[in-house]
Formats: C-alpha cells, sequence, structure tokens
C-alpha cells in the first residue's frame, strides 16, 4: 500500500480542476497546467480534492499510484504558490547577469556562457553570485536548475563553482608537503 497514494490532494480555493480526454487540466492563479493521466491509475474529483487509485492489484498499477499522486500534488501547488530553487555561485571572478530572456554566465572559461531561459520561467540574478529560477512547472524549474549547475560543479577541494542553496559539498584535504 502506497502512503501517499492513500491521502487525497486538496484543492484549495481559487483552484479548479477538470479531467477530459485522459487529461487532468488545472488551473489557478499563477496559470494553468495539464497532466496526461496513466491508464492504470483511477482518478476521482470530489468536493475539494482529488483522490487517486490503483485501477488493479497489478504491481504497474501499485507502482504507479504513488508517483502519480505526486504529480497531481505538484499542479495544485504549482499553479498556487510556483516552484523556486536557488543558486550559488563560488569563485574568483565567477558571476552571473539575467539579460531580458537571456542568462550570462562568466565561469572561468575563455567565453562567456549564454543561457536561453525556457518559456514559462523566470531568472533573477539579486546580486552577481546568486541565481533564482522560478516558475509553476516544478520538473522545468528543476531542470533549468541542473542545466545551469552544469556549466561548473563545485569541486571538493576550494568549493568553487554552482550549487544549490543549503547543498553541503564534502571538501577534500589537498596534498601535503
Amino acid at each position: 500500500m502506497s502512503r501517499i497514494g492513500k491521502k487525497p490532494v486538496a484543492i484549495p480555493s481559487g483552484v479548479t480542476a477538470a479531467i477530459d480526454n485522459g487529461t487532468l487540466n488545472v488551473k489557478g492563479p499563477k496559470g494553468t497546467l495539464a497532466l496526461g493521466l496513466s491508464d492504470l491509475v483511477n482518478y476521482k474529483l470530489e468536493d475539494g480534492s482529488i483522490s487517486i487509485e490503483p485501477a488493479n492489484d497489478g504491481k504497474a498499477a501499485r507502482s504507479h499510484w504513488g508517483m502519480q499522486r505526486t504529480l497531481v500534488s505538484n499542479l495544485v501547488e504549482g499553479v498556487t504558490d510556483g516552484f523556486t530553487k536557488t543558486l550559488n555561485i563560488t569563485g574568483v571572478g565567477y558571476r552571473a547577469n539575467a539579460q531580458g530572456r537571456n542568462l550570462k554566465l562568466q565561469l572561468g572559461y575563455s567565453h562567456d556562457v549564454d543561457l536561453a531561459i525556457p518559456e514559462g520561467l523566470e531568472v533573477k540574478t539579486p546580486d552577481q553570485t546568486t541565481i533564482i529560477v522560478s516558475g509553476i512547472d516544478k520538473q522545468a524549474v528543476g531542470q533549468f536548475a541542473a542545466e545551469i549547475r552544469r556549466w561548473r560543479k563545485p569541486e571538493p577541494y576550494k568549493g568553487k563553482g554552482i550549487k544549490y542553496a543549503g547543498e553541503f559539498i564534502f571538501r577534500k584535504e589537498g596534498k601535503k608537503k
């Protein structure tokens, strides 16, 4: 039994949900999101909540149950509050600057790295060493933050690179004479 799957997803006031043609559409104050529904799981719209149950007792249905409930929960949370990832840049001369729909990174390469900001996401740089990625789609926010981090992962000796806020980087001791 899925502990997560058993809990219904509460729909707050100001958010509407509708199931039509195998798609769950959720509309809220921040925007609209859609999710393609799995045939292995049954979805029920009840008074102020969405409940998810496996369609049968098969292993595949039970394994989809908790994940589908989490995806539905992320839709509801995204259209009400949105999601945010914060990245910190450490290193001499490393900096970031958001210019319109582009993010310009200077990471010690011989060239600047220009990244196009995907549609539906917002990127802010309150200072040169902080990047804040926000949007209503949790997957898109996490994916773009991972793409930014991929350009210069934090290294364990000096800690230089791009890391998530709150991420612990295991530090190693250097060579000794």
